[in-house]
């Protein structure tokens, strides 16, 4: 495997995964709706909703990383991002199929368990969330990634093709920590994302591994997050005063370790994250 097409490459994720794709020595290329000036690579310029446009564009490519996306439920209706982030996933797993693309990695999202954007409130099930707690959204952003990942078992099943979903929680670059820890201060702050941060080149570095690793399942979702709360309150004290309600504990959560747990993300990948918040923006 050596050339490898990042879809939403001009993103601010897909920037940092064509930067450690090159470092590694691929072959990368970029599709998106628009160009970027800082990209070190070939770039096509795609429509997601097209899928002629996309298998055209995936031609040659061993395999893919899929990012282009809305990234959130805000800036356009809802219905559009809904279909926007279903059709686009469909399409490139279709054309992948299509291609005998064998390996495919879905950015995907922690948003898809609920907490994130729900309306009404909602406490998790059992404490830490593993990829096995129930999908909970009330919207269509978070729904749309849980039908990404249905679809990547439909195809799995249809082809054999081998997908890896990775559920990242909140993605931070360097530059932007100075503002996450103001905010950490208010340990209400980042409540509904249960406090979750992975840092962009740990998030990158997973997307990378998952196109190698050995999978028991050929479709699988991973929870690709950072080792310890967004917050310089405990996780007990967290846990106590903002999800009481939450009995289950199904692990001995000790000082700041995260409420989503990476555990599956490291041994599957054998990737962990190296970089925290609270390193400040070096």
């Amino acid at each position: 495997m050596r050339t490898v097409a990042v879809t939403g490459g001009s993103g601010k994720l897909g920037r940092w995964v064509i930067e450690e794709l090159i470092r590694r020595q691929y072959r990368v290329v970029s599709l998106d709706h628009k160009r970027s000036d800082s990209l070190r690579c070939p770039q096509i310029q795609v429509d997601m909703n097209d899928l002629g446009q996309v298998a055209s564009a995936l031609r040659g490519a061993d395999a893919v990383i899929h990012l282009a996306a809305i990234p959130a439920p805000v800036g356009y209706p809802h219905n559009y991002i809904f279909a926007n982030n279903v059709l686009g996933g469909f399409n490139v797993l279709e054309a992948a199929s299509l291609l005998g693309i064998r390996r495919v990695v879905l950015g995907s999202s922690t948003s898809c368990y609920g907490f994130a954007w729900a309306e009404k409130p909602l406490s998790p099930v059992y404490l830490p969330v593993d990829e096995d707690h129930p999908h909970l959204a009330q919207e269509g952003y978070g729904l749309s990634k849980t039908l990404n990942e249905l679809t990547a078992e439909m195809f799995h099943r249809r082809t054999g093709m081998q997908v890896v979903s990775l559920r990242f929680s909140l993605i931070a670059a360097p530059g932007e920590y100075a503002g996450l820890a103001e905010a950490a201060r208010n340990p209400e702050s980042f409540r509904k994302i249960l406090w979750s941060c992975v840092d962009i080149r740990d998030a990158a570095g997973a997307c990378v591994s998952a196109l190698t690793a050995e999978l028991n399942d050929g479709a699988v979702a991973l929870n690709v997050t950072g080792d310890d709360v967004l917050s310089e309150w405990a996780t007990e004290r967290l846990i106590a005063e903002f999800y009481p309600e939450t009995k289950e504990l199904r692990a001995e959560l000790r000082g700041r370790e995260p409420l989503f747990s990476n555990e599956r993300a490291k041994k599957t990948l054998g990737w962990s994250p190296v970089h925290s918040w609270r390193d400040g923006d070096g």
